[in-house]
């Protein structure tokens, strides 16, 4: 029965990374570097997918997510991620004291 819980997820899940990817092209051309946080989740969800995978092919007993801790993103390997600078702070306009 989990079996074919997860191979649904798995399914519904390749749909979810592949949209990761093409957004995270379109980011990369857009601003000349990949977005972070974009490779943070896009490297979740692969680990996610093996989890799954080890499940299914009986490499291992635990049950992938929900009924796991969700997978930590690793350090990038490839590209720098695009940094935005923080915006200054605001002057406040205060009204004048009498």
């Amino acid at each position: 029965m989990w079996m074919l819980l997860f191979v649904l997820i798995w399914q519904l899940t390749q749909v979810v990374l592949g949209c990761v990817v093409l957004v995270q092209l379109g980011y990369r051309i857009a601003y000349g570097a990949p977005s972070g946080s974009l490779m943070n989740f896009g490297d979740s969800v692969s680990q996610y997918l093996a989890q799954i995978g080890r499940f299914g092919t009986f490499h291992s007993d635990q049950k992938p997510w929900p009924f796991a801790d969700w997978p930590i993103a690793r350090a990038p390997e490839g590209e720098a991620p695009h940094r935005v600078p923080p915006a200054p702070h605001p002057v406040r306009d205060e009204e004048p004291k009498l």
